[in-house]
């Protein structure tokens, strides 16, 4: 990110840039990006900084931020790409100006290809040979003065490599050819070629055998370049990647050819004419058509990750946003058959009270005493809910706790929670760290608990690859894909809000400001000070100055503290507002917090002045009226069918509850209760035409499906909404 330093001229260009390609107001952009160069996090320009903004929302500043940052790039590009051609003597007024005119990186590098140092080719051992004015000599094309013989004759030099005239003629026209082939506009034509007529295709390597049938449907498969669905296209590149498939570009270049010879074979008096175009279909089939399929792959694997990445943004940011069962005493258990089910106990904040392990399902198949030991922590500690993970041994777990529910007619719901990445939290330094004498299993079980409590509290811990909601993660621009789902669980976290006292660092760590540094330190001195009884004291914590103090205060809550407005999105900034609309109708602040009635009587239009506008007005007064609202769902549960428990037990036609657990773009993933997910293909979702299934399911959602086909022996159950 620019920093302040950067001149007003660039700002104005890259505001009325960003402005032009989002159809935004140039003003709003402006505002934007002074605010992000002065050090503002989105979360806070977009929740407190709404009448500099015009109240653009947070997709738009991440566009923006997004447009910036390429604008940057490029510029910085551009530099040294100037600076490279300087130095060798060849930049031009012409040439100059056409690299600052540049849009995008690609054509950039385009222009720069021909004079971009390079690995040693055919063309440049020609050069070293001597030659580059022969091969000037044929791309003029005039007539000669003397024959071909003497002509070629000339540059026969046995020292130099070059023992005969063919020889001579062979390099200078690898020469030309190379010159072709740089060519920013003949390069430009054939990708355009390709996009509109090309195929990517996929083979089977020679030798190699799909045991597993993985990509059964890839062996011998080609689609049109224009078309090709992102999810295809990835999964032939994970293919090639794992050494089966070999992925091309399937192009008929005739046509290409045959212009590029009328382009560039302009004289046929010439003696060389025959030559040349030959050359034109080498420089096609050598150099052009290999440099088109990689930009041409290049270009859809970009294509293929910003799809893939978006849908895996949008998974997550339901899984995290999924509604929290909320502060209840909660049992955690981590079901194994041969090991047995590792059960944690956790009271209403998280904190861990007792761990078990019972041995209810085969080969022990002792439910006796497993039935005791569960029993006895129940009312021990009170449990409300039974958080059941959805791995191993699981539906066999979920019916004996449900047996012992009815049984004894218990006052607890049970739930199947996804353990997606839970083994990797309990084996990580911050589990080691929070619960040192405890085995990984029990970490394992206290972290099931916690995430039916408070989902994102819990899942934040963990590497969001891990958690189960994504498609070809390991096969996509990882850095790009880091940053999406940062700024999801950035989002999230600031959009709920954190309790200052009960947050782990990594929660606090996505906190606007703070990040993981802070975030230690803010814990370590809860750890020595005590729990924060008001926002000012976090000015008390090291290195946390007044400018991380304002990104992070309003999404920061004290429960019971001696501010009551610290539990809510009300920044202190606006404290005295808040005091000011208290005053007007003869109250306290605390009197106003709360009640939504006397809120009412307020008129947001009272409280406006020079440095408060109508926005900020507008969001005090709705969260005066509701406290510290949390924004997530209503907590609910879905019933899996008691007598399903695994592929054998399902039948065609069946119709069940599930839990949508994964969003694809060719369908959704539904977990019922067997330990695989069904698919829901997208022609199956509706009854009417769906184009995008995040259109129609989200992750978390529940939903009743019918079972249309099984197959046992690949694990693979299909699965219909149309009934």
């Amino acid at each position: 990110m620019k920093n302040g330093n950067s001149s007003s001229d660039d700002s104005h260009v890259e505001s009325n840039q960003i402005a032009e390609e989002l159809k935004l107001p140039t003003r709003q952009v402006r505002a934007v990006i002074e605010l992000l160069n002065a050090g503002n996090t989105i979360p806070f320009i977009a929740r407190y900084r709404k009448e500099a903004t015009g109240g653009l929302d947070e997709i738009a500043l991440r566009a923006i931020e997004d447009a910036l940052e390429r604008i940057q790039t490029l510029a910085a590009r551009k530099a040294t790409v100037l600076q490279s051609i300087t130095e060798q003597g060849l930049l031009t007024e012409a040439l100059r100006k056409q690299i600052e005119a540049c849009a995008d990186l690609r054509t950039l590098e385009a222009i720069y290809l021909p004079f971009k140092p390079k690995r040693r080719t055919r063309a440049t051992i020609a050069r070293e040979q001597g030659l580059q004015p022969l091969a000037d000599l044929l791309v003029k094309q005039e007539r000669l003065s003397r024959s071909k013989a003497n002509t070629l004759a000339a540059y026969v030099d046995e020292k130099r490599g070059v023992p005969d005239p063919e020889t001579a003629l062979r390099g200078a026209l690898d020469i030309v050819a190379e010159q072709w082939s740089e060519n920013a506009g003949l390069r430009a034509q054939m990708f355009e070629q390709a996009q509109s007529y090309g195929y990517v295709a996929s083979k089977l390597k020679r030798g190699k055998t799909d045991e597993q049938n993985k990509f059964e449907l890839y062996l011998d498969h080609q689609e049109p370049v224009r078309k090709i669905p992102s999810h295809r296209l990835l999964a032939m590149l994970r293919g090639e990647a794992e050494d089966l498939l070999r992925v091309s570009l399937d192009l008929d270049t005739s046509h290409v050819v045959a212009s590029f010879k009328r382009t560039l074979v302009h004289n046929r008096q010439f003696e060389f004419h025959a030559e040349l175009n030959a050359t034109v279909e080498d420089c096609v089939d050598r150099l052009l058509l290999p440099a088109t399929e990689s930009a041409i792959l290049q270009s859809l694997k970009e294509r293929a990750d910003e799809e893939a990445i978006a849908v895996f943004g949008k998974n997550l940011h339901e899984l995290l946003m999924a509604p929290p069962a909320g502060p209840r005493v909660t049992i955690g258990i981590d079901p194994g058959f041969r090991t047995g089910c590792k059960v944690a106990v956790i009271d209403g904040t998280g904190k861990y009270l007792e761990n078990a392990t019972i041995y209810p399902t085969p080969p022990k198949n002792d439910t006796s005493a497993a039935g005791q030991t569960l029993l006895g922590l129940i009312r021990r500690h009170a449990v409300e809910l039974i958080a059941i993970g959805n791995g191993t041994a699981s539906r066999e777990t979920d019916a004996f706790v449900g047996n012992l529910i009815r049984e004894q007619r218990l006052n607890v719901t049970k739930v199947m929670v996804s353990e997606s990445g839970a083994s990797i939290y309990s084996a990580s330094e911050l589990a080691a760290h929070e619960f040192p004498n405890l085995d990984l299993t029990v970490r394992g079980a206290i972290s099931i608990a916690r995430r039916l409590q408070d989902p994102l509290a819990e899942l934040v811990k963990s590497d969001p690859k891990s958690i189960g909601v994504g498609q070809y993660q390991h096969d996509v621009n990882q850095a790009q894909l880091r940053k999406c789902l940062d700024r999801v669980v950035e989002s999230c976290v600031n959009h709920v809000g954190v309790d200052l006292n009960t947050a782990s660092a990594p929660l606090l760590a996505y906190v606007a400001g703070i990040g993981p540094k802070l975030a230690e330190n803010i814990v370590a001195h809860r750890d020595s000070n005590g729990r924060f009884t008001n926002r000012k004291q976090l000015l008390s914590v090291a290195k946390l100055g007044k400018k991380a103090f304002e990104q992070a205060a309003g999404f920061l809550r004290i429960r019971g503290g001696e501010q009551p407005l610290d539990n809510s999105a009300v920044h202190p900034e606006s404290y005295p507002i808040v005091s000011r609309m208290a005053k007007s109708v003869g109250a306290e602040p605390t009197a106003i917090l709360g009640n939504a009635t006397l809120v009412q009587t307020l008129k947001p239009e009272n409280f406006v002045d020079g440095d408060v506008g109508l926005p900020t007005v507008t969001d005090i007064l709705a969260e005066l009226a509701k406290p510290g609202r949390d924004p997530r769902r209503e907590f609910t549960v879905a019933r899996f069918a008691e007598d399903i428990h695994c592929l054998e037990d399902l039948r065609t036609g069946l119709v069940l509850e599930g839990v949508i657990t994964n969003v694809t773009h060719f369908g959704a993933f539904v977990d019922i209760g067997v330990h695989q997910d069904a698919l829901i293909h997208i022609s199956q979702l509706s009854n009417e035409f769906v184009r995008d299934p995040s259109q129609v399911v989200s992750v978390g959602d529940i939903v009743k499906v019918k079972i249309l086909e099984i197959d046992t022996e690949r694990k693979r159950i299909s699965a219909t909404r149309k009934f």
